[in-house]
């Protein structure tokens, strides 16, 4: 059974010129009225479908159209062409207080928002203790909303999105506001709804969870669906239309600088071009370079991060036991290593350049590729250790005489 359907849906909006208009309040009025507008498509002609059950993420950078596609799911406005299908009942929850009456107190918010769904008032009154309680909210359920920080609101209208038990739960980057302990309890949350068969949309920039939550994914890209598949799938194509991309030079203006980082490679210790690392495999990174003048003692770091930012390991070139006199052109630094300690997954890379005898860096560039990691060799745990295994029987001696 299908919940949510898109077909071929557009939505345009007008965005009126920035010219001035002519002096007097007649001709301001009249400027008003035949403002001359551009037309802006922050989604064009998309079409996906998406099964009772399944759970979806949806990802692509800022501008994307995501926050779009879920406001024509949920109804809050609606498409300029193409028509939606859904089936089932909504819970949204778009924004930061999305929903919320800034007057009532939050319990009144919570029944509000029930009766929106269609919920009688006695169903509601039997799932208010577990949405409180989730929320941590009981000292201030009977405060007027208005009077809510930010993490407060995320947290009662989570609450009240996830134990209303809708048929489709819609999820727009709303765990970003709420503390490192209440975001996992929402993950575990979401988790529960997932397998108990609720239909769930979830957009977020972290893409740890969506690979953790969705069992598809689709990325947007300019207004457009640019695909449909698995997480892993659709991540590594989100990172190949970042701003750089994986074995290739940088094209970067370094005006300026004394030396700086043009790009980085990953290879096999043969020279071929890598597009996923092995696990516990050898492989070379390579960092390209360039210096506008000679350069007296400079020390190349490769920094190798999670998707959420957590250092894995650091290649540091003074770790061979010296600095390096560079002269003026540009070159490339190999970083040989043995056996790669990651698991399967996507990593992040930066690049600095430091002089000894600077405190700041000559050229910093963070997030300058990503890197997909595969292989068999890690199957529990964080890293691969690269181990030698001897078994020796030894002959049991009995105790007795």
């Amino acid at each position: 059974m299908i919940d949510l359907a898109f077909l071929n849906v557009s939505k345009r909006y007008r965005i009126p010129s920035e010219t001035a208009p002519p002096p007097g309040l007649l001709g301001r009025l009249r400027h008003r009225v035949a403002r001359p507008s551009t037309d802006f498509w922050a989604v064009r002609d998309v079409s996906f479908e998406i099964s009772k059950g399944e759970s979806v993420g949806v990802i692509g950078h800022n501008g994307a159209g995501k926050s779009t596609m879920l406001k024509l799911l949920s109804s809050i406005t609606a498409p300029t062409q193409g028509e939606i299908h859904v089936n089932g009942r909504i819970a949204a929850l778009l924004e930061v207080g999305s929903g919320f009456h800034p007057e009532l107190t939050g319990r009144e918010n919570v029944y509000l928002g029930g009766a929106l769904l269609g919920m009688r008032r006695a169903e509601i009154t039997s799932k208010l203790d577990r949405i409180v309680e989730f929320a941590g909210m009981s000292r201030f359920i009977d405060v007027p909303v208005k009077r809510y920080s930010s993490g407060m609101y995320v947290r009662l209208g989570f609450s009240m999105a996830a134990h209303l038990e809708p048929d489709i739960l819609l999820l727009d980057e709303v765990l970003a506001v709420g503390d490192a302990s209440f975001q996992d309890k929402c993950l575990g949350r979401i988790e529960q709804l997932r397998n108990s068969g609720i239909t769930i949309v979830f957009i977020s920039h972290d893409l740890m969870a969506v690979q953790r939550l969705c069992s598809r994914v689709l990325l947007m890209q300019q207004g457009q669906l640019a695909g449909s598949g698995t997480a892993e799938e659709m991540i590594h194509r989100y990172h190949e239309i970042s701003r750089f991309q994986n074995t290739r030079s940088v094209e970067r203006d370094i005006t300026g600088a004394r030396a700086a980082s043009t790009g980085i490679e990953f290879l096999s210790p043969a020279g071929d071009s890598l597009t996923a690392l092995p696990s516990g495999g050898p492989v070379l990174f390579r960092l390209k370079y360039e210096t506008r003048e000679a350069v007296a003692k400079v020390r190349f770091l490769v920094v190798v991060q999670s998707l959420d930012d957590v250092v894995q390991f650091t290649l540091d070139s003074r770790l061979a036991g010296r600095l390096y006199d560079l002269p003026a052109g540009g070159g490339e630094v190999d970083f040989h290593i043995d056996s790669l300690p990651l698991r399967d997954g996507f990593y992040r890379i930066d690049t600095v350049l430091y002089t000894e005898y600077e405190a700041e860096a000559l050229d910093y560039q963070p997030r300058c590729a990503t890197v997909q990691v595969q292989g068999e060799r890690v199957r529990e745990g964080l890293y691969y250790v690269p181990q030698r295994v001897d078994v020796r029987p030894v002959p049991v001696v009995s105790s007795r005489s």
